[in-house]
């Protein structure tokens, strides 16, 4: 003999009102980190990362090959992302803000396809013995990073990468002779510039 089921169905047990407010307050946290720009973008970071982009080109100026030459500016690259890594957590911890919010990875997701794409053109250019473009694709790619990372972060960010741009257009039709001092003038001058402004609008 089948059991007898009731005709209605049972209604569900309601959440529990500490459930409810523990969900409303995740969705409204992650509402706001959507909504917020990214003000972890370091000022006194940039300025650092400038200054041994000036160390960096004086010393690439006086190298005898272009494997020296090149072997320079990578290193100077590397310490400049570690050093912009550092610097953004510092100023993330010290504003008491979450590193990795949403618009901290919107930024990254934005900003690190170029570079990547700037490594691999660098690899392919420095075979093909195109050396006189790299100053000129470096300043435009890191530029259009900055402009699309820039669009989660506070205005005066896209307005550095579009300088940036700017600069590494001109790079491309400048003569071989010039790429260090135009690396110069823009890992080194606009760091230290937009830096500055970044530092002392945005706190540090």
């Amino acid at each position: 003999m089948g059991s007898v089921r009731p005709i209605r169905e049972r209604a569900p047990e309601p959440l529990a009102l500490h459930t409810r407010a523990i969900d409303n307050l995740r969705f409204i946290r992650e509402t706001m980190e959507s909504a917020v720009s990214l003000t972890a973008v370091p000022g006194w970071g940039g300025c650092l990362m400038g200054v041994t982009a000036l160390v960096a080109a004086w010393i690439a100026s006086h190298q005898t090959t272009t494997v020296s030459w090149l072997r320079t500016w990578l290193v100077e690259g590397g310490l400049a992302i570690g050093l912009g890594a550092a610097a953004m957590q510092r100023k993330a911890r010290a504003a008491n803000l979450p590193l990795f919010s949403a618009p901290a990875r919107k930024f990254l997701l934005s900003f690190v396809p170029p570079l990547l794409v700037g490594a691999l053109l660098t690899a392919a250019l420095f075979r093909a013995g195109l050396i006189a473009v790299i100053p000129g694709m470096w300043l435009l790619l890191y530029g259009t990073g900055i402009v699309t990372g820039g669009a989660f972060s506070v205005p005066v960010v896209p307005l550095m990468g579009i300088c940036f741009m700017a600069e590494g257009a001109g790079a491309l039709f400048a003569p071989a002779a010039w790429g260090d001092a135009l690396l110069a003038i823009g890992f080194g001058g606009l760091h230290l510039v937009f830096g500055a402004i970044i530092a002392r609008r945005y706190g540090g």
